[in-house]
């Protein structure tokens, strides 16, 4: 008999909660939607409970909340509305709760997803910031609290399932590994000069020529700040330096990760750019079920090429490399930058080559102190963030 899973999806409202939600419903048997979660998108929270009908209802935005409860109270749903950051915590840390869907982007999640691995629950972690801040930390509580901590990254989740069958996160990988290779499509702007670059727009930023994603992480990719981002995690959840973590531009999106074993073997996960597929994995492992994924057809998709990335015109990846080489609370200061400079590129405030400018001058003034605590790292990211603001106002 298959136990139903009581399943908390953080970050509900995003593309990895709307890919969460498609999966479980495909297996109504195996999981139930006991929370969902969302920053300030009340409309799409509402129009998401009255199809998965959830225990709970969080609203992290609590000038949010007001209209949300109104329509809950009009309709015929037993969910009930949580409110503020501290709601987070709690669904995530239910003793109910089996799963927790860790999908919030950026800093925000962190808390919540620390309070699930110190409850033990299986995490499927798509929040890269949270071992960007805090890897040490978090991954001390995985290992203290017996956490299942299960990538979802396509490309973590892809070296997951290339690494030997018994291996966990948190493990050191074997010396008969050699290297972990991750692939990075490049974004839309690949092929730019740097005379391109200074002139991007938001919008051409977000129009990720493979994947659907929210405007941040879209930013980050286009940038390839979220591949820097992403060996940074995989430093911590493989535990190996970053000397061992070598990025491949992959423009097609059909290999998401190798591993290179010691004897000259190299192990790819290939698929369809499909979030589904790592979110099935998570959500069954050890098993595997259907993801609703179409097959990848190898003779369609008969071209694969890769590239080094060109760190000169995309500079980000190379300051993440420094940051966790650096060691301490670098890789906090250097998360809460980006968030920053991200967010005022946005806004139309600075131009996109000026992000890695933010993010160095951040790093060059900021104090890198050891995380001993929490604590620890959430003054060094509001710090970096003061200091990011400060930044930018000189640069205006």
């Amino acid at each position: 008999m298959i136990l139903m899973q009581q399943v908390c999806v953080l970050g509900a409202t995003g593309s990895i909660g709307i890919s969460t939600l498609d999966v479980i419903e495909r297996h109504s048997d195996r999981y139930q939607t006991f929370a969902l979660a969302a920053y300030s998108n009340a409309e799409k929270l509402f129009s998401l409970c009255q199809k998965h009908r959830p225990r709970y209802a969080v609203l992290a935005a609590e000038w949010a909340a007001t209209d949300f409860q109104a329509r809950l109270n009009a309709s015929d749903l037993d969910t009930e509305l949580l409110v503020g950051a501290s709601a987070l915590v709690s669904v995530a840390e239910h003793e109910e709760v089996d799963i927790v869907m860790a999908a919030i982007v950026g800093a925000a999640g962190l808390q919540p997803n620390l309070a699930a691995i110190k409850k033990g629950k299986k995490v499927l972690l798509a929040n890269k910031e949270s071992l960007v801040m805090s890897g040490a930390l978090f991954m001390n509580e995985a290992r203290k609290s017996g956490a299942t901590l299960l990538p979802i990254d396509s490309e973590h989740n892809a070296i997951y399932q290339a690494l030997p069958d018994n291996y966990r996160c948190g493990q050191r990988v074997g010396a008969d590994i050699k290297r972990l290779l991750l692939t990075a499509s490049g974004g839309p702007f690949r092929g730019f000069s740097l005379e391109q670059l200074n002139l991007v727009t938001p919008e051409q930023a977000c129009a990720h020529p493979n994947w659907s994603m929210g405007p941040k992480i879209s930013v980050d990719s286009a940038s390839l700040m979220n591949k820097g981002l992403e060996l940074i995690e995989a430093c911590w959840l493989f535990d190996v330096q970053s000397s061992r973590v070598d990025v491949h531009i992959h423009p097609q999106s059909i290999v998401h990760s190798m591993v290179e074993y010691t004897d000259g073997s190299v192990i790819a996960q290939l698929g369809q750019p499909d979030m589904r597929t790592p979110i099935a994995y998570g959500l069954a492992w050890p098993e595997r079920i259907d993801a609703g994924v179409s097959s990848l057809d190898l003779f369609t998709h008969n071209r694969l090429d890769f590239e080094a990335p060109d760190v000169e015109r995309f500079p980000c990846l190379t300051l993440a490399k420094e940051a966790f080489d650096a060691g301490g609370s670098a890789c906090t200061v250097l998360n809460a930058a980006n968030e920053v400079a991200v967010e005022a590129f946005l806004k139309g405030n600075i131009s996109f080559v000026s992000i890695p400018d933010i993010i160095r001058e951040v790093l060059d003034v900021s104090d890198i102190v050891a995380l001993n605590h929490i604590d620890d790292v959430l003054v060094a990211d509001q710090a970096a963030r003061r200091a990011a603001a400060s930044a930018l106002t000189q640069l205006s």
